[in-house]
């Protein structure tokens, strides 16, 4: 089936004046959602992107694909990702165990 645009437009109109979405954004959120769920080939390649693009960490990114962080860095050694360490300098990293320390 091929949806032109003044049908997917249409298509949006209806389920909005229909109360089924309240906004586009809603609309194309849910799509969104519902095409990560048919295919989820593609949640490896939006979680691959995402940390290219350093919107997301490491850890995020294995979450949002479904893998734990091992098997996500091995994802990204076979497509050619370098694995990015984040540049902390040595005061920030004693800073940073020094909370943790209090927390626990």
């Amino acid at each position: 089936m091929n949806l032109s645009g003044s049908i997917l437009d249409k298509l949006e109109d209806i389920l909005i004046s229909k109360g089924r979405y309240h906004s586009r954004e809603e609309l194309i959120e849910d799509s969104f959602r519902s095409l990560l769920r048919a295919k989820p080939e593609l949640r490896k390649e939006l979680a691959i992107g995402l940390y290219e693009r350093g919107e997301v960490s490491l850890s995020k990114a294995a979450e949002i694909c479904g893998l734990n962080i091992e098997d996500f860095k091995e994802l990204l050694r076979e497509n050619g990702i370098k694995i990015v360490v984040p540049d902390i300098s040595s005061e920030e990293l004693d800073k940073e165990v020094e909370e943790i320390s209090r927390i626990t």
